[in-house]
């Protein structure tokens, strides 16, 4: 009886992992002898632009490297990869590969040879595109990028983490690999909105919770998570932000880089707008902004200005600690404040700290790497820069006025902040 089991189980995996091996393989496309296929203008402009807006040359371009050239670096929990070449560099990039196997790799994430793509490439997002606005971007890609020879470097993930064909059954946990659904209740700048924000620019690949495989929790689309040693808070109702972010909020942040009653643009969120988002026309960023705000649930706020919370905020201002006994106030009086006070009783330019999304977070990582190190000008508002403290503060000191900010915005503060604070500092640093 024992054997007949054991016989039946391995019969049955055996059989499992044929099926598996079915579903799992995918054939070569064949080769394509580069040619100056006829693209007309509109459409390699429309790709440009959506190749932009999925940001594209950020993943594909190292710091001081050639355009979407690749081995731009990515830390993962899994270890370190490594984006593709995809100039139409016939060696090392994509020009043997037809439209069909681009479509192919952004809907399926399966590469021309028929190896799957690891899971950094968010295909699963790419696929709710329209044939038309995938075969675009391949058009920009193929007559406007220039070819590249460079060859991808290997990527740093373990065995048995590495083999390709595991990341078909990946994609069968936790792929959505769903096409867009027009939502017939919703208006069609909303739906627009939905469109671009599901699918080319992928904001819940960086703004929702991931499982413990890599996989997102679409139960909690949007509700923030940790990438690239920030946190990308959440964009729903759950929202830890003292004032709500209405689509006016959402469309200024988008459009500049920054939301006076928020924050600015940092980290990874920096090249979003001023490298991506940007070159969308001015309604798409609407649609964007509409989405968001009714995901947030926010369309009916009122303005800000008028609110308890942030008049409440102004005038804390004016009522300032004993800085000889408050350490963190001191400092921040001497370091900060100089540029983020509000004198009259409407907040302008800069953010009012105490209101700001990252001092309200229930994880300072966000606070901490701005204090570290600043804000530069091609990130947050445009020619504006914020000085770093790295070499200039201590662990001690920027624990002190992060505390201080964060009981001073009237929220309990943050645990383990001072240890936090070091291993922040000693992080790998990442450029965007």
């Amino acid at each position: 009886m024992l054997k007949r089991i054991v016989y039946g189980v391995c019969g049955a995996a055996i059989v499992g992992l044929g099926i598996f091996s079915i579903y799992a393989w995918h054939p070569a496309i064949d080769p394509v002898v580069p040619t100056q296929t006829d693209y007309s203008p509109q459409v390699i402009e429309q790709g440009k632009i959506l190749a932009a807006a999925g940001y594209c040359s950020t993943c594909h371009t190292p710091p001081g490297g050639t355009a979407y050239a690749g081995n731009y670096e990515m830390h993962t929990d899994f270890g370190t990869i490594y984006s593709s070449n995809i100039t139409p560099d016939v060696e090392t990039g994509i020009g043997g590969w037809s439209q069909a196997a681009f479509a192919r790799a952004m809907r399926t994430g399966v590469s021309r040879d028929g190896h799957h793509l690891l899971p950094a490439f968010p295909f699963e997002h790419f696929n709710k595109m329209t044939d038309d606005d995938i075969n675009a971007i391949y058009a920009y890609i193929m007559t406007s990028v220039p070819a590249v020879n460079q060859v991808k470097k290997d990527n740093g993930i373990p065995f048995p983490l590495n083999i390709r064909w595991f990341q078909a059954g990946w994609k069968l946990l936790f792929a959505d690999t769903q096409a867009f659904e027009v939502n017939s209740k919703q208006s069609a700048e909303w739906n627009r909105g939905a469109y671009l924000a599901e699918g080319i620019a992928h904001c819940g690949a960086c703004h929702t919770p991931r499982n413990a495989l890599g996989g997102e929790k679409y139960d909690q689309m949007y509700q923030g998570a940790a990438i690239d040693g920030w946190i990308a808070p959440s964009l729903t109702s759950t929202s830890t932000s003292p004032i709500p972010w209405r689509a006016q909020d959402f469309y200024e942040y988008l459009t500049t880089g920054n939301s006076p009653y928020h924050g600015s643009a940092a980290g990874p969120m920096a090249p979003v707008m001023h490298k991506g988002l940007s070159a969308l026309p001015d309604s798409d960023i609407e649609a964007i902004s509409g989405y968001f705000a009714e995901i947030a649930r926010t369309n009916n706020t009122d303005d800000p200005d008028s609110s308890s919370t942030l008049q409440a905020a102004i005038a804390a201002q004016h009522q300032q600690p004993d800085q000889r006994i408050d350490e963190g106030a001191r400092l921040y009086a001497t370091a900060c404040q100089a540029c983020h006070y509000n004198s009259d009783q409407l907040v302008k330019g800069r953010p009012l700290i105490t209101i700001g999304s990252a001092t309200h977070l229930n994880d300072p990582t966000n606070l901490i790497n701005v204090i570290l190190d600043g804000v530069r000008s091609d990130q947050g508002i445009s020619g504006v820069v914020m000085p770093g403290f790295r070499d200039a503060l201590s662990d001690e000191d920027i624990t002190a006025i992060a505390a201080y900010l964060r009981q001073a915005a009237g929220e309990n503060t943050w645990p383990k902040l001072q240890q936090q604070v070091g291993e922040i500092r000693n992080q790998p640093r990442f450029e965007h």
